[in-house]
């Protein structure tokens, strides 16, 4: 039976080290109930922390502890149509996510999923304005091109982003924002989604060898400062107007990945 000390040890953890694991848990929390995406800070703080490899591991079983609590929190408010037309594409995704970490080193990989992020934010942001002028020209918006690709691009993106560094909520977020989703139903369908996909993702990860015992009881000590977490940001939602909501999910994605490129 490991005690804390063990944990802190085997990993060789300062307390300041595993203090800042400790809140980027809490963002986890956070993120999965009020602003999705943030945990971008999440995935970069755990990385900075830990072997880049192996904090991909530690960090998943994180995320779907405050997969489960959102779940439990918006589980009425999903929208299965949408999630039927993401898995497929989603699933194809992870095979790619998969077989590119085994050659990709982490630089590349940090490359990658940041010049993704910021594409996708650049995107929804490009889109939304657009909208907003023929809005205010009192004109019916016009159906984007390729919309039926849509669905299947984001949902490959989202699956290779979420496999190769659990960044797959930037990518999520950017869909459901140019989908028209309101907060409950963006949260209810983005809780299902990621708690379906990462609960799916865990068998790739331990046959790469980024879950094992050892990573699992650093996750037991973290997973307590998820809860919290969970609930401030179940209590803030409510208190996020749907313009300044969906302004947080785009300002994190960015951070997100300017925070990947930067490293």
């Amino acid at each position: 039976m490991w005690g804390v000390r063990d944990v802190w040890d085997a990993w060789d953890l300062s307390a300041g080290q595993f203090a800042a694991l400790a809140a980027a848990a809490m963002l986890v929390g956070f993120s999965k109930t009020a602003v999705s995406g943030a945990n971008t800070i999440s995935l970069a703080v755990f990385a900075a922390v830990l072997p880049a490899r192996a904090s991909t591991g530690v960090l998943l079983p994180v995320l779907i502890a405050g997969d489960v609590l959102a779940v439990l929190t918006y589980r009425r408010h999903a929208h299965w149509p949408t999630l039927w037309r993401l898995f497929p594409a989603v699933a194809g995704g992870v095979v790619i996510g998969t077989l590119f970490l085994t050659w990709a080193d982490d630089a590349v990989v940090r490359t990658s999923i940041g010049a993704i992020l910021l594409l996708m934010a650049g995107v929804t942001v490009a889109r939304r304005r657009a909208t907003a002028r023929t809005e205010a020209a009192h004109e019916l918006p016009e159906p984007p091109p390729a919309s039926r690709l849509k669905a299947p691009s984001y949902g490959v993106l989202g699956g290779f982003t979420t496999m190769v560094a659990n960044a797959g909520g930037p990518v999520m977020s950017m869909y459901l924002l140019s989908a028209g989703f309101q907060k409950l139903g963006f949260l209810g369908t983005s809780a299902w989604f990621f708690l379906i996909v990462n609960t799916s993702k865990v068998p790739f990860s331990v046959g790469l060898g980024l879950i094992d015992a050892h990573s699992l009881a650093l996750d037991a000590l973290l997973a307590l400062f998820v809860v919290p977490g969970a609930l401030l940001g179940k209590h803030t939602v409510h208190h996020i107007n749907q313009r300044l909501f969906e302004r947080l999910v785009i300002a994190a994605t960015i951070l997100g990945g300017l925070q990947l490129l930067l490293r």
